[in-house]
């Protein structure tokens, strides 16, 4: 069985999976040595089944919801057992582009560890939490991840999500680390490997449309006057600020995304009418057609010019 990356993803954000899956292939030198599988969670209806029961979330209790913009993030447990538990896997969000070659990470000396991964951004990766969001995966060495019984564990208060999704209940000689270049939070540079439209609010491809997801909740802490008026601001921030999509500030990221989609489309692997489809549902920008005809395509971009 040859390595796979494995994109997950759902309804909201198939065309994001279909361009990362195309930028996979686009960008390495090694095409034939890999497969790329789109896993999409209408595939699995244990998700489905759950919509709207409660399930432990940093402590509390949350009421999942299929329909959330994020409702595959279990999936990111799955690719061992779709690979047998055995050889290598790398499985990526579907806001994940390559920029360049994914089998550098492929092929990379895990030495003995069964995941690597970068840490999570700001206070959050301070605290031990892993970003898995991008994560190669030794999947021998991963014959515990059992994704459906482990994601039924969540609505039986027997697992934390919070503490799943970052890895916190993996023992932590078992993970290593990669350059954050192979998980570029909304940062594409000379040196980016993977550019992760991680953002959700200023994901290029959805501009203007109303937004579809819940705002993460924020950890309030009291006995700080700085942070008194906080829950003040977020509910002017989700009136306001977050009713849509807005721009990404980094015109580049834009340009790049565009860039891919355009030679989807010139190839067949995406259609106009599918395109057209999704910016009806509201999972795509209503004028990006308009976008596609103005972005030049990547042979022809200058992405890091001044």
């Amino acid at each position: 069985m040859k390595p796979c990356v494995f994109i997950h993803t759902n309804h909201r954000q198939h065309i994001g999976a279909i361009v990362s899956q195309y930028s996979l292939k686009r960008n390495s030198r090694n095409a034939d040595k890999f497969d790329a599988r789109i896993i999409h969670a209408q595939d699995y209806p244990f998700l489905r089944d759950k919509d709207g029961q409660p399930y432990l979330h940093g402590g509390g209790r949350r009421n999942w919801r299929y329909d959330d913009l994020q409702s595959f993030t279990p999936l990111r447990f799955m690719p061992p057992q779709l690979m047998g538990y055995q050889g290598r896997a790398v499985v990526i969000d579907p806001d994940v582009f390559a920029v360049g070659d994914i089998w550098d990470l492929l092929s990379r000396d895990m030495g003995d560890k069964a995941i690597l991964c970068r840490l999570r951004s700001g206070t959050k990766g301070e605290e031990g939490r892993m970003a898995s969001s991008v994560m190669l995966l030794d999947c021998a060495k991963l014959n515990h991840w059992d994704c459906e019984r482990q994601f039924e564990e969540l609505f039986a208060f027997k697992r934390d999500y919070a503490d799943w999704i970052t890895l916190r209940l993996e023992p932590r000689e078992a993970i290593g680390p990669i350059e954050d270049r192979w998980n570029d939070f909304d940062r594409l540079a000379p040196d980016t490997k993977l550019l992760h439209n991680t953002k959700r609010q200023t994901q290029p491809w959805k501009t203007g449309l109303p937004v579809d997801f819940v705002p993460a909740r924020k950890k309030v802490k009291p006995l700080k006057p700085a942070t008194w008026l906080r829950p003040l601001t977020q509910a002017r921030l989700l009136g306001q600020k977050l009713a849509t999509y807005r721009s990404h500030p980094d015109p580049n990221q834009e340009r790049y995304f565009f860039g891919l989609l355009g030679e989807c489309l010139d190839k067949g692997v995406v259609d106009e009418q599918t395109l057209r489809g999704e910016m009806r549902q509201n999972h795509v920008r209503h004028d990006a057609l308009e976008v596609l005809e103005r972005t030049p395509r990547l042979e022809a971009q200058r992405i890091f010019a001044a």
